[in-house]
């Protein structure tokens, strides 16, 4: 990776080792929870536009270095519900623990919930919350501890996905909006489903650009994602499916994507604005704990190519958690 000043190497002592053609790569030489100069910030900052994901290995993070190396990037976002394995010190970390936080969740365990969730092959992939009106602008993931096998974390890089479009179709997607809604998709149980419950009592809307304008890169991104779109915007419902199921497949191509396997210490930091990901699905039946670490940075409101922002439609309002 070079640059008119000479390698990134060289002017900081890190190095960045691209994984994949077109989406990832690994990042050494680096101690995240060092005093880290602002050059080196500024060349993973480098990193994470180029790549759209880059992983950092052997890391002894604890909480509080997680959200200081976070804020050299961002503002951490602070949820006003975050699920009850997460510290109670550290309002910016979010923690996930596969089956003590899903287990029983709403009446339904670990399995159960995947399935309805998931019932289609590309549901799972999204960006995290994605149906707000202003989707965090990166994420950076911890593992604290994962399985001795599986577990894997699946990311696409949507410019890639947009740029692989040929120009016809490119050019009718940059004047397309779609409905991003939380539960989209979702499968409920027959009789009282307190999954339902919740989302009617957090309903949560946002109508985005179908292609929206890197803020940053100022390349356009395929914001399309199967967790959170409902329906694209003034085409018919049957219209809306056969794009979206055009677009998705697009989206996740093999060629676009690159897949980490994880280890304790391991972190993933990635630009939740031109990516989706697939959290792993194939640990459910295995009996080993996966305890991840979340810090999330806040983010802008999408803008489409003709300059249009997106229009939240309920439940979210920007800045506001």
């Amino acid at each position: 990776m070079t640059t008119d000043r000479g390698t990134v190497e060289e002017r900081t002592g890190i190095e960045v080792r691209p994984v994949a053609g077109h989406i990832g790569a690994e990042i050494g030489g680096v101690d995240l929870a060092g005093d880290l100069d602002d050059s080196v910030i500024a060349a993973i900052r480098a990193a994470v536009l180029r790549w759209k994901v880059v992983f950092f290995r052997g890391q002894r993070l604890d909480h509080a270095g997680h959200v200081a190396f976070a804020r050299r990037f961002g503002e951490p976002v602070v949820l006003p519900r975050r699920g009850k394995a997460s510290p109670p010190d550290f309002p910016e970390v979010e923690t996930t623990a596969d089956r003590l936080e899903l287990g029983g969740r709403f009446g339904m365990g670990h399995d159960e919930w995947l399935q309805r969730r998931r019932h289609t092959l590309l549901r799972g992939w999204h960006c995290d919350h994605g149906a707000r009106v202003d989707p965090p602008a990166a994420t950076i993931l911890r593992a604290e501890t994962v399985p001795p096998y599986g577990g894997d974390t699946t990311w696409s890089n949507l410019a890639a996905a947009y740029a692989g479009l040929s120009a016809p179709v490119r050019q009718f997607v940059d004047g397309l909006r779609a409905e991003h809604r939380l539960g989209v998709g979702y499968q409920s149980r027959p009789g009282d489903d307190a999954y339902v419950r919740h989302l009617l009592d957090h309903q949560v809307a946002t109508l985005h650009p179908l292609v929206r304008v890197h803020p940053e890169t100022g390349e356009r991104i395929l914001y399309v994602n199967g967790y959170y779109v409902e329906q694209i915007a003034d085409v018919s419902r049957a219209e809306s499916q056969a794009l979206l199921d055009m677009l998705l497949e697009q989206a996740v191509r093999p060629e676009y994507t690159v897949r980490f396997r994880w280890e304790p210490g391991s972190v993933a930091f990635w630009d939740n604005r031109a990516t989706i990901h697939l959290a792993p699905g194939d640990t459910a039946h295995l009996d080993f704990p996966r305890t991840m670490h979340r810090v999330m940075l806040t983010g802008d409101v999408p803008v489409g190519p003709d300059g249009r922002p997106s229009e939240p439609i309920v439940g979210t309002q920007p800045g506001r958690w």
